[in-house]
């Protein structure tokens, strides 16, 4: 059904988990995407019934997302069902929550009441996480770090130093910011309460299912301060929700606390501290989009630089004693600055440069096609040494435009480390005829068929392409017309 051995293993134990919470065996057994973790999601449907298969060979991890799912709905927090675990703890069955998520609907639908709304019912819901479920957890079950502490902090604050300041070129004082982030780990350290803390408490693990808000990806939680998780929601930085939205919501969670009988919150060191935490959290994103964006060039962290650094603009402008660390004040009022911006953002499409791109993907049984321009110049790529797709049943009458291929290619294959050398080879290119106002560069990507490897690598080099210089590109599949999309077809062509 799949590629790879241990992926088929874990259909297998699914399959088997699924059949033994529904009475039958599934239907169909479809790839997730997968985002920042090691993590492998599938979709299991057969009849009306769907669920959610997980594999995590971290056991640790798991323990600490069964304990932590246990918990929060003894307190009728919403976390999707665990169904079925199998007997190594690997591997596990759960509720399918569908796949609209509170960014989603943010994106879609714009800055609505009824988006505004559930934000409300997610904080809410925080609030009881943190508060009531947080009374009662016991933190030796939490798979990593138990707490939130001084050295956690200063992990935080070295993350974004090395993996985003320190690739800016932007001149600093080296021991003098150690030294301030030294004490600024401290500092935050010694913040009380410390309760139940989500960690990565944004828009995308908020799912909306049947009307109410979901919680997912809790496996990460620990002891430590609240405001840090409401800092992570408010200042999410692809929402850029605005000030009032803000200042709203975090008076909703306030009145939170107070129905729930709350009574260690003082609202004016509470808000003192959930300032503090929002530079902190600013900081932490910006260091894993530089890790995520710059150093392993993946396009949508690089494309959430921009809008992280707008909001670090915004917190320094509203907030200007913050942070009260004068090298650290000055190093991020450089890194915030337009100009920094306006390096991460989409560059204007330069009415002078007449460089267009033309990418397309080949089936080496045609031969290479010839480029057609003045020059002939351009890079021809053969992809034929990635592992294809189209040789399993499941994927061979799909092409490198489906999501399940997608999927493949980025997880069970070595296209990945591929197309960066790709993308490097070609951005020489790319930087010199611009200079030089050439008119046309060709890229091509080869395969055996024409159809998935080449296809899929075709159009991730245009979105690169775009992205990164806001260029006129255009793509095209030489081979489409013989491309196997069912099984007649493959049938009459064979």
């Amino acid at each position: 059904m799949t590629p790879v051995k241990s992926s088929a293993q874990t259909i297998s134990t699914l399959e088997k988990l699924f059949e033994d919470h529904f009475g039958f065996e599934p239907e169909k057994v479809d790839l997730l995407p997968v985002s920042g973790s090691d993590r492998r999601y599938f979709r299991l449907s057969g009849g009306s019934k769907t669920a959610i298969g997980t594999y995590n060979a971290n056991t640790a991890e798991n323990n600490t997302y069964f304990y932590f799912t246990e918990l929060f709905r003894k307190h009728e927090i919403h976390v999707p069902e665990v169904f079925k675990i199998s007997k190594d703890r690997k591997t596990y069955l759960q509720q399918d929550l569908g796949t609209t998520s509170l960014f989603d609907v943010l994106m879609k639908e714009g800055l609505t009441d009824e988006v505004r709304k559930h934000y409300h019912q997610a904080l809410e819901q925080l609030a009881k996480l943190q508060w009531v479920a947080g009374r009662e957890a016991d933190f030796y079950q939490c798979f990593a770090t138990r707490q939130f502490d001084e050295k956690a902090i200063m992990g935080d604050l070295l993350y974004f130093k090395y993996y985003f300041a320190d690739l800016q070129g932007v001149h600093y004082d080296k021991a003098t910011l150690m030294s301030e982030m030294e004490q600024m780990s401290r500092e935050l350290g010694r913040i009380q309460p410390q309760m139940l803390m989500y960690r990565d408490f944004q828009s995308r693990n908020v799912m909306l299912h049947d009307g109410k808000v979901f919680f997912i990806d809790f496996q990460g939680a620990m002891q430590g301060p609240p405001q840090y998780d409401i800092a992570s929601l408010l200042w999410q930085a692809k929402a850029q929700l605005p000030d009032a939205w803000k200042e709203d919501l975090l008076n909703g969670y306030i009145a939170s606390l107070n129905n729930l009988h709350v009574s260690r919150v003082e609202e004016i060191h509470f808000r003192k501290g959930y300032l503090q935490f929002v530079l902190l959290r600013l900081l932490q994103v910006l260091g894993a989009y530089g890790f995520r964006g710059l150093l392993q060039n993946k396009s949508h962290f690089v494309s959430s630089i921009g809008p992280a650094l707008k909001s670090l603009s915004n917190f320094m402008a509203d907030n200007p004693q913050a942070p009260a660390y004068p090298e650290m004040r000055s190093l991020l009022e450089r890194l915030s600055s337009p100009a920094m911006q306006s390096k991460y953002s989409k560059p204007p499409r330069a009415e002078n440069a007449p460089l267009e791109v033309q990418v397309y993907s080949f089936s080496y049984k045609n031969g290479i096609p010839k480029d057609k321009s003045s020059h002939g110049g351009g890079f021809v790529f053969d992809c034929r040494g990635i592992l294809n797709p189209g040789r399993f049943a499941a994927y061979k009458h799909n092409t490198g435009h489906d999501e399940n291929v997608r999927q493949f290619l980025e997880h069970e294959t070595n296209m990945p480390q591929f197309l960066q050398h790709a993308y490097g080879l070609v951005s020489y290119n790319v930087d010199d005829y611009l200079s030089r106002g050439f008119e046309h560069l060709s890229i091509g990507f080869g395969c055996t068929g024409g159809q998935h490897r080449s296809v899929y690598a075709a159009e991730q080099m245009a979105s690169y392409l775009s992205n990164k210089y806001n260029i006129p590109v255009t793509v095209a599949h030489l081979n489409e017309q013989k491309w196997v999309l069912t099984s007649e077809k493959n049938t009459t062509q064979q």
